[in-house]
């Protein structure tokens, strides 16, 4: 009878996770016992509290290049940088759900069972205090993505993929106000990911047949067999390519990639803001960090296979994303789209060799970013909340000029126009792609940037060179947590678009994958 032996465990190493994750749990006991008024204060704090302790454990954690927990878990440069980028946009984004100076009661329903549309519903919606089980349902989606980041095998990466998953499609239905809107995005979001997910594990299950060719090998699917079987395996590529496929197609869904793009404007539309801007930052860098991963890593000996199929994606979606971005008549709609867009140029970064570093500062600058853009949205209300119909925003610029520079500015950035983040990322990505002889995607990459700068620069005359009418709405003042969200935004848009250096040496010094 042979002795069981237990995976050796790096708890130091595994300690944002179990941070994040510990506290969710936390939470869930704060749900049950302490007082209701008490309630929103105790959970945002614990939830910013747990943020920052398990940021202070990756940043102790700097120089560890491991495989720990069975070899399920890596820690290296890409999954510290990028757990670190979740951990400091999810601070921002937890700011944005806290704030109850902005909207009565918050942007929360107060009580998630009452009918939409009743009459408990509106008197919900006039001020009551929103509900606070969003906080253990927030932590446990980030402690699902520093899972994400780090999954060294399919099985792991697949938990982590549910872990986050679900608390995203009950949050998206949690807004106070447009409830059936909110209702429908988090039905639509929930049944596509399902589908996404099966592709997932169907996918997972045909690279586990592939790898029992190895010879003299156990199958497993663990990265490290994976990558041994794209070299060495008997078994039929047909299997390789069609597990590949299968898993692309879960991973493009995350990040909002073509033709797997469909529910990102109704779900960015009708999810509560904050709530979008966490998924538009913190579940791209997840998605993005997984691709990464799964590509430079398990499959990087199929190459010459993947490389032209994805990039066929990457120029989809970011063709889809530049040309629907123009025809929108909704801020929400339209930053979804320019997400989408987004997609497709770090699919760019992904593909080209070298461009780990770049994708991975694209991801950091591209959430300040968007997460600035959204909480300026949410600014902009009239009696039945967020206005945000573009027509609403005609003449802004005259009836709040110091919020309409800053969503300018926001748009500037995102159009790449020089010293902004947007185009330090752009130049991050793109320039790799041509060394490696990947010029057909940059030139996509800048003829859709031109394109998609018309809808930017659209909201910019509307905002400025219209006469403000009866419609257009006041920008609220904004309480204390959104100020400090706008405030990081803007800064850092600012910050590394003028000196990325920092940013920069630190992505490229953290670029390299443990295998």
């Amino acid at each position: 009878m042979s002795e069981l032996k237990l995976p050796s465990i790096d708890y130091a190493a595994l300690a944002p996770i179990l941070i994040m994750l510990g506290v969710a749990l936390v939470g869930v006991l704060v749900e049950a016992f302490v007082p209701r008024r008490l309630r929103n204060t105790v959970q945002l704090l614990l939830a910013l509290a747990a943020v920052l302790g398990a940021l202070t454990m990756v940043i102790l954690n700097a120089d560890d290049r491991l495989v720990t927990a069975g070899q399920a878990i890596a820690v290296d440069g890409p999954t510290l940088f990028l757990q670190g980028t979740i951990l400091v946009l999810a601070a921002m984004a937890l700011l944005l759900m806290g704030e109850r100076a902005v909207e009565r009661g918050g942007v929360f329903v107060a009580h998630a069972a009452v009918t939409a549309e009743s009459v408990d519903d509106r008197r919900q919606a006039e001020g009551a205090g929103g509900t606070t089980e969003v906080y253990p349902l927030t932590t446990f989606a980030i402690g699902g993505m520093l899972i994400f980041v780090a999954a060294n095998d399919l099985l792991t990466m697949f938990i982590a993929l549910e872990v986050f998953s679900l608390p995203l499609y009950l949050l998206c239905a949690l807004a106070r106000r447009r409830r059936l809107l909110s209702q429908e995005a988090a039905m639509k979001y929930f049944l596509l990911g399902a589908y996404a997910s099966a592709f997932f594990l169907f996918g997972v299950a045909l690279v586990y047949g592939f790898t029992s060719g190895i010879p003299g090998r156990v199958a497993g699917v663990d990265f490290a067999t994976v990558h041994a079987a794209v070299e060495e395996s008997s078994s039929s590529r047909v299997l390789l390519f069609a597990g590949m496929a299968l898993l692309s197609i879960g991973l493009l869904f995350k990040a909002a990639a073509a033709p797997f793009h469909v529910w990102t404007p109704d779900v960015y539309q009708g999810a509560p803001t904050a709530v979008t801007g966490f998924m538009a930052s913190c579940t791209k860098v997840a998605a993005f960090g997984a691709l990464l991963r799964v590509f430079h890593v398990a499959f990087s000996g199929a190459a010459w296979d993947f490389i032209p199929v994805l990039g066929v994606v990457a120029v989809l979606t970011m063709l889809v994303g530049a040309v629907l971005a123009v025809t929108q008549t909704d801020i929400k709609r339209l930053l979804a789209y320019s997400s989408i867009a987004n997609a497709g140029y770090l699919l760019v970064g992904v593909l080209a060799k070298g461009g780990v570093s770049g994708t991975m500062f694209y991801l950091a600058a591209y959430g300040f970013s968007v997460l600035a853009a959204f909480a300026v949205v949410t600014l902009v209300r009239d009696a039945d909340g967020e206005a945000t119909h573009l027509s609403r925003w005609a003449g802004l610029g005259r009836r709040s000029p110091f919020f309409a520079a800053i969503f300018t500015f926001i748009l500037l950035a995102f159009a790449g126009i020089p010293l902004t983040s947007g185009f330090t990322s752009k130049f991050a990505v793109f320039a790799p792609a041509l060394d490696a002889g990947q010029a057909w995607l940059v030139i996509a990459g800048v003829l859709t940037s031109m394109v998609l700068a018309f809808p930017y620069l659209r909201v910019v005359v509307m905002m400025w060179l219209s006469e403000p009418g009866e419609s257009t709405p006041t920008v609220t003042v904004p309480g204390a947590l959104t100020s400090a969200a706008l405030v990081i935004g803007v800064l850092a848009t600012v910050a590394l678009g003028v000196v990325p250096g920092p940013l920069l040496d630190l992505a490229n010094g953290a670029a390299d994958f443990v295998r």
